[in-house]
Parts: structure tokens; sequence; C-alpha cells
């Protein structure tokens, strides 16, 4: 029984140590003097490249909405896919800084028209919620937004100040 206790704390202290590892490690900033282009979100990876002049120049992990799928109407929670384009940016708002989405598109709205119903919109690429930013990296851990795509504070910090209004963003499943 000792044994098995002296493992689990070996086990413990272990993890706690990975995990402090895993917060404090410092990632690869953005080269300067740089303009984003293109952005790919890739949901399967939970991934999202980022491109200037065809170039990739940063690929980050990203959460999405907390239910699988395309998003197809209001409050399915899901993360739409398609061709859309930062269409707003917004530095006061209940997330930390935020890209909006031109979520829904042509094809999304004769979707949901299609089926009486709203397609919803408010997609945006953002930061953790204001007051919460020290979760970090560890927001990764699981899917959670409503359909927006989260990043860390860090990281839509620099994304933010390099993504101009008018930049393609495709979603792909």
């Amino acid at each position: 029984m000792k044994t098995l206790f002296k493992i689990s704390r070996y086990f413990f202290l272990f993890f706690i140590l990975a995990l402090t590892v895993y917060y404090f490690l410092p990632e690869k900033p953005l080269p300067k003097e740089v303009t984003i282009d293109k952005i790919v979100i890739i949901k399967q990876k939970h991934k999202m490249y980022v491109y200037s002049k065809g170039k990739l120049l940063k690929a980050y992990i990203v959460s999405l909405g907390k239910v699988r799928g395309k998003k197809r109407f209001e409050g399915d929670s899901k993360t739409p896919e398609g061709v859309y384009y930062i269409d707003s940016k917004n530095s006061k708002s209940h997330f930390y800084l935020n890209l909006g989405i031109s979520y829904p598109n042509k094809e999304d709205i004769a979707y949901a028209r299609k089926h009486g119903k709203s397609p919803g919109g408010s997609i945006k690429i953002h930061g953790l919620k204001n007051g919460l930013g020290f979760i970090g990296k560890f927001h990764r851990f699981l899917d959670w937004t409503k359909g927006c795509i989260a990043l860390t504070n860090r990281e839509i910090r620099e994304l933010y100040n390099t993504t101009p209004v008018g930049t393609q963003i495709i979603i792909k499943p």
C-alpha cells in the first residue's frame, strides 16, 4: 500500500510539473512587420494556419464550438465551415479582442431559410473571456465556445495586430 501511495505521489508531482512546463513554455511569435492575408482553419486538427503572400507563417492550436459539425442554425454551438472574410475588429468585446467573421454567407443563409430557421451570426476569432486570461493555453483542452474560434490572449493580440479587415478565412471540417 505504501508503494502504491509513493508511486501515485510521484505521478501527481510529475503531472503538475508537466502542466507547469506546458503553461510557461514560450511559443514562437509571428515575424515582425507582417500582414496576414489568409487564414485556414482545419477543425478536425484544431489548427489555424496564417499566411502572408502565400507563405505559411504560423500554426495555432484553437478551441472551437462545443458541438461538432458544420454550423447550420442560430444557437447550435457549432463552428461554421466555408469561405468567409474578416469583416470587423473589436477591442472592447466580452472576450479579449476579436476578429469578426463574415458568417453567414449566401450558402449558409439559403440552407437555414430552406429549413425555416435563422443561420445565426456573431462568429468571431477571439481570446479568453475578460478576466479569465490566466487560463492561457489550458483553454485548448476542450471545445468551449458557442461556435467561435478561440485563442490565448497573447495569440489573439498578435493576430489582431497583423490581420486587416477583408482577410480571407477558410474553415474546413
